[in-house]
């Protein structure tokens, strides 16, 4: 017997290109946050030294950066990207906690720009709807 594929609901055209808009925005994030990596300069030679990591790894962490924009922005891999780069911004969330930045703006960065990819991929792409579905009764028992 063969399963029969269930149909998945598709979401008004305003919620699509909002999700397009907002993976947009996190991939236009990475690619200039790898970029300034990968061009050593001052703000990030600053940072890293703070930071306490040495500057050679800011080009690793640049082709990284860029790796997971390039995954994103493919919509084949983009579920791939997206989980690349949760991992990415978990170790930048546990860098700021190691050295005591401000919450809001440095530590939780990393949490803002993971919500703004999951979200704007799950707004655009069907087949995470249907694997992550989000109901008015999730709280409910």
């Amino acid at each position: 017997m063969h399963a029969t594929p269930t149909a998945i609901p598709s979401l008004p055209p305003a919620l699509v290109w909002t999700g397009r808009v907002l993976s947009s925005i996190v991939v236009l994030f990475l690619v200039f946050d790898g970029v300034m990596k990968l061009m050593a300069i001052p703000p990030v030679v600053d940072a890293f030294r703070q930071l306490g990591y040495p500057l050679e790894s800011a080009s690793v962490i640049g082709y990284l950066a860029l790796a997971c924009a390039l995954l994103y922005a493919i919509p084949r891999t983009a579920v791939l990207g997206a989980i690349v780069l949760t991992g990415l911004l978990g170790g930048a969330i546990s860098t700021h906690v190691r050295v005591h930045d401000p919450l809001f703006t440095h530590t939780l960065f990393g949490v803002y720009l993971g919500v703004m990819a999951w979200g704007g991929l799950w707004l655009r792409d069907a087949r995470l709807r249907a694997i992550i579905p989000l109901r008015r009764d999730l709280f409910r028992t």
